[in-house]
């Protein structure tokens, strides 16, 4: 009795805490102003790129104005892809007859000959189909990968899942039969005429065996997939100009609230500070960079002191190579740093829905126990799932992994595409996300790997 008594007391207590967060949040934030900043005055930040490096100062300035106890840049090598001038494509159904339509080279490609690249196209609804079409069909063809997303499945990364092999392989895969260049429908559930960007491979193909590859619009895609079943005979003309240079130096931002009590457990929440460079990445992810360093400023700002040392890392180079997780990972483990839970948001800025967790089922299991605590705030999503690509490599036995959940349905019509712009993003729903990532650290830091125990 006593027990049950004491436990409601804590229970009490954290809801009082919670409360101080989102209250600070919602009335006092930062994140709609930081990333307003990182959107409007910087932009685009592809990995190598001098806005990358703006990003990186701009971030780290304003860690260092919120007093903790400290700041530091680590340096990560990363891949440089440069775009070169906008592409162009159109269909020409017969000699002289065209229609323009968008498109726009995928992250990692190479250029077209000099003169543009014209040949007859191949329809396909995915890698698997190469095989039985045979080389005979391909060679000497665009391949056109035109498998959508399923708009049946209510998980849009699910539907996303499903169809980014064709872009990240389709080049690689293509070039085995012949093809001469790839066009692939754009990840998006929405028709509209953005082309959505995104990383591909190569694979162990030869340089001088690699062809060039290009996302066009879910529109252009069935106006091209329409055409060609009253024209097999159409022809598709690109023109690309985008390059790949040595590797850079660049860095990942850290910043840290020692731990009171138990310094040398280590609680990281992220997000990856580089973007595509079609629109100015504010859903993917500037969002998840700003909720990140707002976690450690509401923390601070509701007078929490942290029992376990609580970091932020701002990734770099999620887009195309992973480096900055990877690199980050790799100097944790020859530091001998112990880190126990680590917490990504890098599904958009949308309205937060709850976490998915890389755990064991006993982890997970505590973890639910805290659910009522969220209710208030409409936070019901407590599942075992993926966490992030950037803390993935600090996956190890013990540490718990989650990821922000937000509302994913609009995420894809803005993914990877020139329409990932500010003005899509909400501030009260970017502030709400960044409080349900506070409250999640604060009881992950309070309770530690006893979860629910109450506090003494």
């Amino acid at each position: 009795m006593l027990l049950t008594g004491f436990h409601s007391y804590a229970q009490n207590d954290d809801e009082k805490q919670l409360k101080k967060i989102y209250d600070a949040a919602l009335t006092e934030g930062k994140a709609y102003d930081w990333l307003n900043y990182l959107s409007n005055q910087i932009g685009g930040r592809l990995s190598g790129s001098l806005e990358a490096q703006r990003a990186v100062e701009y971030t780290k300035v304003q860690l260092d104005s919120l007093g903790l106890d400290k700041v530091w840049l680590q340096p990560v090598m990363v891949p440089k892809w440069v775009r070169g001038i906008p592409e162009f494509a159109y269909m020409e159904t017969s000699p002289g007859v065209t229609s323009t339509v968008p498109i726009c080279a995928l992250g990692g490609s190479v250029a077209t000959p000099l003169g543009g690249l014209k040949a007859n196209v191949i329809e396909v609804k995915g890698i698997e189909e190469l095989q039985t079409l045979g080389k005979a069909k391909v060679a000497g063809k665009i391949v056109f990968y035109n498998r959508p997303m399923d708009p049946a499945l209510i998980s849009t990364f699910d539907a996303y899942s499903g169809c980014v092999d064709q872009r990240y392989s389709g080049a690689e895969e293509a070039a085995k039969y012949g093809a001469v260049g790839v066009i692939v429908r754009s990840m998006n559930l929405r028709m509209d005429d953005f082309p959505h960007t995104g990383s591909m491979s190569y694979g162990d193909t030869a340089v001088s065996d690699r062809i060039p590859a290009a996302a066009i619009s879910t529109n252009a895609a069935e106006m091209l997939a329409t055409t060609l079943k009253l024209n097999p005979n159409t022809k598709f003309y690109f023109k690309q100009y985008c390059k790949q240079f040595d590797d850079v130096e660049s860095f990942n931002v850290i910043g840290e609230i020692k731990g009171s009590t138990h310094p040398d457990e280590i609680i990281v929440v992220g997000g990856h500070l580089d973007s595509w460079d079609l629109g100015d990445g504010s859903h993917d992810d500037g969002a998840g960079c700003v909720q990140s360093m707002e976690v450690l400023r509401l923390l601070k700002r509701s007078g929490y002191k942290p029992k376990r040392t609580i970091r932020v890392v701002l990734f770099m180079n999620e887009e195309n190579g992973l480096r900055g997780g990877t690199e980050y990972a790799k100097k944790a483990e020859l530091s001998n740093e112990n880190h126990v839970f680590a917490l990504e948001s890098d599904s958009g800025g949308f309205t937060p829905r709850g976490f998915s967790f890389d755990s064991s089922d006993a982890d997970l299991k505590k973890v639910q126990s805290w659910a009522p605590l969220f209710e208030p705030y409409m936070i019901h999503l407590f599942q075992k799932g993926f966490s992030g690509a950037d803390i993935a490599p600090l996956k190890k036995s013990g540490i718990v992994l989650a990821g922000l959940l937000p509302d994913s349905q609009r995420y894809f019509v803005h993914h990877h595409a020139e329409n990932d712009t500010f003005e899509h993003v909400n501030k009260r729903e970017l502030e709400l996300g960044a409080a349900s990532m506070a409250s999640l650290v604060y009881l992950f830091d309070t309770y530690g790997t006893d979860f629910g125990t109450p506090k003494p």
